[in-house]
């Protein structure tokens, strides 16, 4: 029998928001949930691929993937909280027409169609979870992401094309030079937005760069939250560059795009696995240009896990030592 516990954290005071996608974003709620339980992630809507592309193109709905992954990453230690872990992440086999799908991308998309509203549908499933925190999306209505790319047919190396969604951007050979979101202004997410303005601490990555972390970024009343917003802004680097659409990143690289896109954009710390910075001189340089304090850490795992992830607790010490 599964024992749900019904205990709380002693509340830290503090209210921290993370924004992102996929595993990246994952990897920091994993870390936050242990050290505050006042969080709330905010998910990029972008994602075109697998199950998540099918249910948006069937049902006309948000891609439930990331969220899910969210959701999983917020449930607890308990055996509540790794039974529903495993259950929501499950994916279903075979060849069938249930081929691929995962169950937590169906009970969001179940949600949605029962409560008629994203936010509340997301809720909901939270709650079942017994999740430590809150799951919204950057927007209510699905993106599409739209990559300047140089290079994006190898054999026309110099030749500049438009490239649409997700998964192409994310696996293209080229280089990004520019993302735009269609529709070109979307709404934000009015309970994001308040959970921005209202947090202590933002932070940003790790994370697919231009597909996952960006995106909030290019999300106009959502950017000039971020901007304008009085909370500690944090930037986790990502360990190694993506194959595809940040081949050839350096860490200081990631910093020196969010300045292109926003110079008046102000970081307050810039968190960084020490070995994985080759060149730290530049990476101090970038974080000047955007006022930030870099913090040189081990956040990585020593060992085991998929290739390039962090560690929740060697992440959760980082997030602590910041946010003190």
């Amino acid at each position: 029998m599964i024992a749900r516990s019904h205990a709380l954290p002693t509340s830290s005071g503090r209210a921290v928001v993370a924004l992102g996608g996929g595993h990246g974003l994952a990897s920091s709620l994993s870390a936050l949930r242990r050290v505050t339980d006042r969080l709330t992630a905010v998910v990029g809507v972008a994602d075109d691929g697998g199950s998540s592309g099918r249910l948006r193109e069937e049902f006309g709905v948000l891609p439930p993937g990331d969220l899910r992954m969210a959701l999983a990453a917020l449930c607890g230690d308990d055996s509540w909280g790794r039974t529903w872990e495993r259950v929501v992440q499950h994916r279903f086999g075979g060849s069938g027409e249930l081929a691929g799908h995962s169950v937590g991308n169906l009970l969001i998309t179940a949600l949605w169609e029962q409560t008629g509203d994203p936010v509340t549908g997301l809720d909901w499933v939270a709650a079942l979870l017994g999740a430590n925190g809150r799951v919204l999306p950057c927007t209510t209505v699905p993106l599409t992401i739209v990559a300047e790319v140089l290079g994006h047919d190898p054999s026309e190396p110099d030749r500049v094309q438009e490239v649409r969604g997700q998964v192409a951007v994310a696996t293209t050979p080229g280089d990004v030079l520019h993302i735009a979101l269609d529709p070109p202004a979307p709404p934000a997410c009015p309970e994001a937005l308040r959970a921005v303005r209202e947090a202590d601490a933002v932070v940003l990555g790790p994370g697919s760069w231009y597909t996952s972390v960006m995106p909030h970024l290019v999300i106009p009343e959502l950017s000039r939250a971020i901007t304008e917003s009085p909370a500690r802004r944090i930037v986790v680097l990502n360990l190694n560059p993506q194959v595809g659409e940040t081949t050839g990143f350096a860490a200081h690289t990631y910093l020196d795009v969010l300045y292109n896109y926003l110079p008046d954009l102000r970081i307050d710390v810039v968190i960084a696995d020490r070995r994985h910075v080759e060149d730290v001189a530049a990476l101090r340089r970038s974080c000047a240009d955007l006022g930030a304090e870099s913090f040189l850490m081990d956040v990585s795992r020593a060992s085991g896990g998929r290739p390039g992830e962090h560690d929740p607790q060697r992440l959760a010490v980082a997030f602590d030592t910041v946010l003190a």
